[in-house]
């Protein structure tokens, strides 16, 4: 069963530039997977399309077999409920503690405080972070924001996770624990789709590689021609 699926899918922005062009792939329940390409290919505004940060112009991007073109208003947050995100740039709060950012969004589905803290203090272990708990972001370094970004992604447990380069400020030892964690949420039910253009990282996890070009699907690469090239 796909748990992702774009159709044909066509991004234009205003001025006529075309960020994705009659881009179709699907995503298995439980399957990690690569999207790699040049800068400007197409691989942020793809994942955006993903958590209705973009809409497409053409197409049809389905998630769990629901056409996201029809999800409107408050429906846009139960979506967003069942995907998460790691950003670029992290979009922490900076007035708010670690704990207080990791915790967020199950605070917004109305989670029990107790169940918060299990799930949070969980994450913050998983992560490396849990004497951070109670920093704030300004405190932290590049790498321990990420790692932040990340636990907040993953600690409501979401269908599918995408990451926008995640490990673009880590060092190799950490971007090496990173991956494996990712690696290990297809066992926990999470899909997770990557963005990277570190092909070293990408070519050593020997999983599935989608390539963009200038907004089109070029390659569909499977594990076993990854390994083998």
């Amino acid at each position: 069963m796909a748990v992702l699926r774009f159709d044909s899918v066509s991004k234009q922005y205003t001025g006529g530039r075309t960020a994705l062009a009659e881009v179709s792939f699907e995503v298995a329940a439980g399957e990690m997977l690569f999207l790699t390409g040049h800068s400007g290919a197409g691989k942020s505004t793809l994942l955006k399309l993903i958590h209705l940060a973009e809409r497409p112009s053409r197409g049809a991007v389905l998630f769990n077999d629901r056409n996201l073109l029809k999800v409107r208003g408050r429906r846009v947050a139960l979506h967003r409920r069942e995907v998460g995100v790691v950003f670029q740039d992290h979009r922490l709060l900076t007035d708010r503690s670690v704990f207080d950012n990791i915790a967020l969004p199950l605070i917004l589905r109305g989670m029990r405080r107790a169940e918060i803290g299990k799930r949070v203090r969980s994450a913050l272990e998983r992560l490396g972070l849990a004497d951070r708990e109670a920093a704030l972001p300004g405190q932290l370094s590049a790498g321990e924001q990420q790692r932040v970004g990340i636990a907040r992604a993953l600690v409501a447990e979401p269908r599918l996770l995408v990451a926008d380069e995640p490990t673009g400020n880590l060092d190799p030892t950490l971007s090496a624990e990173i991956m494996a964690l990712f690696a290990s949420l297809p066992e926990r039910g999470t899909s997770v789709l990557v963005a990277s253009h570190d092909l070293g990282l990408v070519k050593r996890m020997r999983r599935r590689v989608l390539v963009l070009d200038h907004g089109r699907l070029v390659d569909d690469i499977a594990p076993e021609d990854l390994a083998d090239g």
